[in-house]
């Protein structure tokens, strides 16, 4: 525990990226732990880092009695005397042990906790490093491609963290060395360390992609009410501005549709259709079934949310889409059950 120990702590903050107070305190609690175990004694071992001097001061914390009852706790006025001249009944005084005072295993003991409680630190520091980027974009460099899952590994800062095949965007081939975005879409705690959910396919992927593309929304002008995704193929989003001079949709398209087209190119091609928000529920329903015309919105319930749209006959597969993916993105965008009629009621095959 000299200066070299110290050193090495230094080097493992600039190359792990681990604060050295993380370790410093992880390593002194493990050295309590190891040296109370040696002693057989409980929790009247302290061990103080001293960052100047590049060591640590161990010692066995004991309340100075007239009469000692339980030596491994208590000394007495006239020894604690000879260790500190103001030393006072009731008070507590450090007797300061040296590595030989508690022995090889206890040493042995000391360095494994240690290992382990780098390992603890490193865990911690990953934790809080990733929390503070829960569903934020982060750039990772994909360091190869698993041949049995077909997940991606990336590296993200000087951690490795996988992308899995099923959130991917279909059909997208992502290649080593590559230098990608992806959504952390959450990061939670457990017992073997920080999981990190990684995702290109969820709708937070898109809005965030948007946000770097359009200032308006960066700087709150624009909001992004709602978003309804189907990766690789189709996204609904429903803007809205609190300020009137502002043309919300106009703001995400971008001049000859450039900032739409640049967040398209990043999704591999997949169409993307920008309606306006609306508090009324006719207007919105209606404009989130685009590119289809409406005729009617009728809301029949509110618990749970559901309505009547019709549509000229001639709209009605256009309203629907493809398998349904235009009615379906339109019912997660609002909220809303939606049943699509015709005008005619007929219909057809």
């Amino acid at each position: 525990m000299n200066k070299d120990f110290f050193e090495a702590l230094d080097v493992l903050e600039k190359e792990r990226g681990i604060k050295k107070e993380v370790l410093i305190e992880k390593v002194t609690k493990a050295m309590e732990v190891a040296v109370e175990k040696d002693l057989g004694i409980e929790g009247n071992v302290s061990v103080v880092a001293d960052v100047e001097k590049k060591n640590f001061v161990v010692a066995v914390m004991k309340t100075v009695v007239e009469t000692v009852e339980d030596p491994d706790k208590e000394i007495s006025f006239e020894d604690a005397k000879k260790l500190k001249s103001r030393a006072k009944i009731g008070t507590e005084i450090g007797i300061p042990l040296k590595m030989k005072d508690f022995g090889y295993i206890a040493i042995g003991a000391a360095k494994n906790v240690i290992r382990q409680g780098i390992k603890e630190a490193e865990k911690a520091q990953l934790f809080e490093d990733m929390q503070g980027k829960s569903h934020e974009l982060v750039t990772g460099i994909v360091q190869r491609i698993s041949e049995k899952s077909g997940a991606a590994i990336l590296q993200i800062g000087n951690n490795e963290f996988v992308l899995p095949k099923e959130e991917m965007i279909p059909g997208e081939e992502i290649k080593p060395g590559e230098h990608i975005k992806v959504y952390v879409v959450d990061v939670i705690s457990t017992d073997r360390g920080p999981k990190i959910m990684l995702s290109r396919t969820h709708p937070g992927f898109v809005s965030r992609m948007f946000e770097l593309e359009v200032p308006e929304i960066y700087d709150g002008t624009v909001e992004i009410k709602a978003i309804s995704r189907e990766a690789g193929a189709r996204t609904k989003m429903a803007v809205w501005s609190k300020d009137s001079d502002v043309d919300a949709i106009g703001a995400c398209i971008g001049t000859k549709r450039s900032r739409v087209e640049n967040v398209i190119s990043q999704l591999g091609g997949e169409k993307i259709d920008i309606i306006k928000y609306s508090e009324d529920p006719v207007e919105f329903i209606s404009a989130a079934l685009s590119p289809s015309a409406v005729t009617s919105v009728e809301v029949l319930s509110q618990q749970p949310k559901s309505c009547r749209v019709t549509v000229p006959d001639e709209q009605l597969s256009l309203a629907i889409g493809n398998r349904g993916q235009n009615a379906r993105l339109a019912a997660r965008l609002t909220g809303y059950n939606i049943d699509i009629h015709p005008e005619s009621g007929y219909f057809g095959e």
